[in-house]
């Protein structure tokens, strides 16, 4: 009941279309009442007494009727439909809301699939409950005491009869959503992993055509899908036997009441219109019986798709914004790590007190081998995670006491796995500056050493790219990754080995353009080129999530520790290249 009524309210602010909906149930439910209740006069008084003016009158009374349940019908689906549709696009952007500001920590641990099958099946079954639960409900449990009401008014013994064969009816209903429940949540599941499955492989489809595993990838789908057939399946045939079982309950009572109803006739306990309201009455009364089964249906499935669905919304981010954040203006850019430590799990750290400083304006860079910590540090500037011990300060300001917004607009970042969205490249390119104008998205683009590539396409930047960008290379991403992080103007510049993906001389021309935008900026790289390291203000090598050296390149070629190790297995054959090309052997 928790889960149900949370789901209700979100009705609040849609009360007066509820009000409606539910005047609306009032006279659908009302005008079907009169209907049988107008056959019987028509019967009784009409025909009995051959009076043809009161059958023409009754006739009358009956249309209308008809036509205004109709119109009360009409309002009452209408309405539901409206409200449950509602209730949905407020969940589904209440969703996109929260994943939109969960932290990385979270991320980490979901599937795609599955926070999509939360956000779309999910969803739907929440809004089919919203429409049932708020207002067709109401109109089946007015039809119910209103047909109890009436059976008994008409013959009480009759309505003995059919009370005690209904609760069998109700029986089979309540058994039925039992045994549903489980089964419709293990179909959300499987639905969901089906998902996952299928998003991976689309995603990754270039992997699978390289090692030709399009057989597996097909088998593991298909092992998926059969999970998906076969829970459904064992679903339906529930639904089937029960269905058929309540019909044959139902007949057992209409014959009963065809029997004992006619003696009753005959005896002239009952008139004929009598008999013919009762059995109208009697249908109107196991339809809602009947309908307990698929109530309770859409009740068990609202139950299991809200929890999964307010999971999602009760996530607390591991990330959190204080109410009375600063909002930080125009940054210096002076950062300081004081005595770092973090855990992404609280039992194996990361990073141990790292603590170092960079000033404004300076070139600081990252090295160490795989898993060191380098990306770490970077992630924990912007805050996409937030530090374990000690303290992160820009300015002088704790980073937890600013807003993430004002924050985050202050740090640019060029990831290594770039990603672009299904745009034009000038909408992926003014994606956090959309206000930029066309001058200064070119001039971006100029910097990145991409404009002239971009002019070159038949449709310049309102070229569109693919999915994730796979109709540009790697480079041409990258590119595209940099000049939307400098379109930004960030005071703090994070590229995260940006260049790994590019050429020599494509790097070399990047980095003299980023040379002079770097002036004034705070600029962390990690990066495995030479030339970034040489022209680096100072070097930063991690070792186990620990700094063991720091200084200049020179310096550390000199100490003969880590970094000499580093320059000997990666940066020495560089530096040999670049001294074969005398442009590039002229920046050395």
């Amino acid at each position: 009941m928790r889960v149900l009524l949370r789901e209700l309210g979100f009705l609040k602010k849609y009360w007066r279309r509820v009000v409606l909906a539910y005047l609306c149930v009032l006279g659908a439910a009302g005008f079907a009442m009169a209907t049988p209740w107008l056959i019987k006069s028509a019967i009784d008084q009409g025909l009995a007494r051959g009076d043809a003016s009161f059958l023409v009158l009754v006739a009358l009374f009956i249309v209308a009727a008809s036509l205004l349940r109709g119109i009360a019908a009409y309002g009452q689906n209408y309405l539901g439909e409206y409200i449950s549709q509602a209730v949905a696009y407020d969940l589904r952007n209440a969703i996109y809301d929260r994943l939109q500001r969960l932290s990385y920590a979270y991320h980490d641990k979901q599937q795609t699939g599955q926070l999509m099958s939360r956000a779309t099946a999910d969803v739907e079954a929440v809004r089919m409950f919203v429409y049932t639960g708020s207002v067709r409900f109401l109109f089946i449990l007015l039809l119910f005491f209103a047909s109890c009401y009436l059976l008994l008014t008409l013959n009480w013994q009759l309505t003995l009869i059919v009370f005690a064969l209904l609760p069998l009816v109700g029986y089979r209903a309540v058994i039925t959503s039992v045994r549903l429940r489980p089964s419709w949540l293990a179909v959300q599941v499987a639905v969901a992993a089906l998902g996952t499955t299928l998003q991976e492989n689309l995603s990754g489809v270039r992997v699978v055509r390289a090692f030709a595993q399009e057989a597996f990838e097909s088998q593991k789908f298909g092992a998926k899908a059969q999970d998906v057939r076969q829970l459904s399946f064992t679903t339906s045939r529930i639904q089937a036997v029960n269905g058929s079982l309540m019909s044959f309950i139902q007949m057992v009572i209409v014959a009963a009441i065809l029997w004992f109803g006619g003696r009753q006739v005959m005896e002239g306990h009952l008139t004929l219109g009598g008999l013919v309201a009762f059995n109208s009455y009697l249908v109107m009364l196991t339809m809602p019986v009947r309908s307990l089964g698929f109530i309770a249906n859409i009740f068990a499935r609202a139950v299991s798709a809200g929890e999964r669905v307010f999971e999602i919304l009760d996530a607390e981010s591991a990330v959190q914004e204080k109410p009375n954040g600063r909002e930080l203006a125009q940054t210096l850019g002076w950062v300081r790590f004081e005595d770092v430590s973090f855990s992404y799990d609280a039992i194996s750290p990361v990073l141990r007190h790292v603590s170092f400083e960079a000033k404004p304006g300076q070139v600081v860079a990252l090295l160490g081998a795989t898993g060191s910590g380098k990306s770490t540090v970077i992630n924990l500037l912007p805050r996409f995670y937030d530090v374990t011990d000690g303290r992160i300060a820009i300015d002088g300001i704790d980073i937890r006491d600013m807003t993430l917004n004002s924050l985050r607009k202050n740090v640019g970042i060029v990831h290594q796995d770039v990603f672009l969205f299904t745009a034009t490249i000038r909408d992926n390119l003014a994606y956090g500056a959309t206000g930029a104008t066309q001058e200064e998205i070119e001039e971006a683009a100029k910097v990145a050493r991409l404009h002239d590539f971009i002019v070159s396409m038949p449709d310049g930047y309102d070229t569109w790219v693919g999915e994730r960008g796979i109709t540009l290379s790697g480079g041409q991403k990258q590119r595209v990754a940099i000049a939307r992080t400098l379109l930004m103007d960030p005071r703090i510049l994070i590229l995260d080995d940006s260049t790994s993906s590019v050429d020599m001389e494509t790097e070399y021309l990047i980095q003299v353009a980023l040379g002079d935008l770097m002036v004034g900026r705070t600029t962390f790289v990690v990066a495995q080129r030479l030339r970034t390291v040489q022209h680096a203000d100072r070097l930063l090598v991690l070792k186990e999530g620990q700094i063991v050296e720091t200084g200049t390149h020179e310096e550390l070629l000199r100490q003969g520790g880590l970094y000499r190790e580093i320059y000997d297995l990666q940066l020495r054959d560089q530096e040999e290249a670049a001294l074969a090309t005398p442009r590039m052997a002229a920046t050395l």
